[in-house]
């Protein structure tokens, strides 16, 4: 049986993923270093967070040689928990654009001067 208790796993399979973890860390650095701004930015810091993540969760806490029942059991709930986050931040986008289109450019800023 594949997952029988005590199972050895090659040390080069940790080797590997953590010269991977290296080098998405080194990237994500270099997202910096290369003074990348914008929502680029943003995208690419949380992809290399999204896959270190990913891998050390896979390899180095074994959900990858576990039964799928329980890594669905773990990983199940925060891939919920970010749908509705996109949710959220989908129906903010159009709040806020309600907003402006109905109240102006700057309905979020108090006003200069208020008259008595």
């Amino acid at each position: 049986m594949a997952s029988e208790a005590g199972q050895q796993h090659p040390l080069g399979v940790y080797y590997k993923v953590w010269i991977l973890l290296f080098v998405l860390s080194l990237f994500s650095y270099m997202v910096d270093y290369m003074h990348v701004q914008g929502p680029l930015r943003w995208t690419l810091v949380l992809i290399f967070m999204a896959l270190k993540a990913g891998f050390i969760m896979a390899i180095f806490m074994h959900v990858m040689w576990e039964r799928m029942a329980l890594a669905l059991t773990i990983l199940g709930p925060p891939m919920v928990l970010l749908l509705l986050i996109f949710f959220m931040a989908v129906e903010g986008n159009y709040t806020e654009g309600a907003r402006v289109q109905y109240m102006g450019q700057d309905a979020n800023r108090a006003p200069l001067h208020v008259e008595h």
